[in-house]
């Protein structure tokens, strides 16, 4: 398997348009390197490739991927996408893809439902754009020689879903936020760019793992308040922190694969290449995504 990291940050990406903390003046600057929202490509043989998520910045990360060039007057090398969830940072991509080209679209039937709900989806041409619904824990093919399946991550409904005027329960299991298991016959990867902790269930499930991308958006659980960025915690967002002992990189210390941070918020000290929080994700044995970065299993 081939992975080509499209977009590394969580939405709003780095710089963020309004923000103004370290992260992105440096970014705005030239000190550390900018990085677009969370999306990955990839591929089991290097010709056809599957996009996993789509983010608002799809149409620049495909303007600089090299293996997603057109290779004659109209053609594509993307033969499917695949959806997580429905965060817009995930979804508004798609309508990058609108110019009549064939593509099949994967989701479960929670997420499409909530695509299909909203009008400026059917800009993507139905009678182009095939709408697979899938089944949570049901395997299929993404793409020729390459085996997906989807399966429960605790996370919670899009912020855009969220009833004001009740409880949200940021910890869901159901279909509104799944990871995804890549199998080539040879290799197994994981990609969960958005989960609100690691359970028992979850461990069990990526225990065959040779690599795994994981939800890297906050360093610690009050990130956003302690910068004065945010109100919420990353918890309330769906996402569990990297440090500290409830932390992702404590719960996954026993998972013994290649092991990738995505979907890193601006805030986030890791960023910073000289910060004793990206020297100690390293020496963990994670690697913390960039965009183009290239990984093959």
């Amino acid at each position: 398997m081939r992975f080509l990291v499209l977009g590394a940050a969580a939405g709003g990406g780095l710089p963020q348009w309004n923000c103004g903390c370290p992260n992105c003046q440096d970014a705005r600057s030239g000190k550390i390197a900018p990085s677009s929202q969370s999306s990955l490509a990839v591929s089991a043989d290097g010709e056809r490739w599957a996009i996993l998520n789509t983010s608002p910045d799809l149409r620049m990360q495909m303007q600089v991927a090299r293996p997603l060039f057109p290779r004659t007057l109209r053609d594509t090398p993307l033969q499917s996408v695949l959806v997580t969830n429905g965060d817009i940072d995930h979804i508004a991509g798609l309508l990058s893809l609108r110019e009549q080209t064939p593509f099949t679209l994967f989701g479960t039937r929670e997420i499409l439902s909530l695509l299909s709900s909203n009008r400026v989806f059917d800009v993507m041409n139905p009678e182009k754009v095939t709408r697979h619904p899938l089944v949570i824990g049901e395997p299929f093919p993404l793409l020729p020689a390459l085996q997906a399946l989807v399966f429960p991550v605790p996370g919670k409904v899009p912020l855009f879903m969220e009833d004001t005027g009740s409880t949200i329960q940021t910890d869901l299991e159901g279909e509104q936020t799944v990871g995804v298991r890549l199998d080539d016959g040879k290799t197994v990867a994981y990609y969960i760019p958005g989960c609100a902790r690691v359970t028992d269930g979850l461990l069990q499930q990526i225990s065959d793992a040779d690599h795994l991308f994981f939800d890297g958006t906050l360093w610690q659980d009050d990130e956003m308040i302690r910068s004065g960025t945010g109100i919420k915690t990353g918890q309330r967002m769906g996402h569990i922190s990297i440090s500290g002992p409830e932390g992702s990189i404590e719960a996954l210390k026993e998972l013994h694969c290649g092991k990738t941070f995505i979907h890193i918020n601006n805030t986030n000290p890791v960023w910073q290449p000289d910060s004793a929080e990206r020297a100690y994700v390293l020496a963990q044995g994670w690697t913390i995504a960039a965009d183009g970065m290239e990984i093959t299993l």
